[in-house]
């Protein structure tokens, strides 16, 4: 069962290319709240899909299906994601290591590019 364990502090400004509100704290996510910047440690991985701590909390952020796109994250980065709280995980729209790479994942809410399976 995936958990989001909360902490609240509060909100600090981030920018993005993405059109996104506010940067929160893990501890602070709310459900379907869209356009959302966090930023974290990575404290496990498993395929496309890893855990993102910041010291108020943790949260599972799902970047897509390995076969759509390998993101290749190591756990101990420093990275901030861009996306959406949805159903006790965060959906990634786009990735930002700390040397400045930036990962697109997809471009924002809505029905994701890789819907319909791998022959679509």
């Amino acid at each position: 069962m995936k958990k989001l364990i909360v902490a609240g502090i509060s909100a600090l400004v981030a920018t993005t290319s993405f059109a996104a509100e506010a940067q929160v704290s893990i501890g602070s996510l709310q459900q379907r709240q869209q356009g959302t910047t966090i930023s974290g440690t990575v404290r496990s991985v498993v395929g496309n899909e890893f855990i993102l701590s910041d010291g108020t909390g943790e949260v599972i952020v799902d970047a897509g299906p390995r076969w759509y796109r390998a993101i290749n994250i190591s756990q101990g980065e420093q990275l901030t994601v861009t996306g959406e709280y949805d159903d006790d995980d965060f959906d990634a729209f786009q990735i930002t290591r700390a040397n400045g790479e930036v990962i697109t994942i997809r471009n924002g809410a809505g029905r994701p590019p890789w819907a319909g399976g791998r022959r679509r």
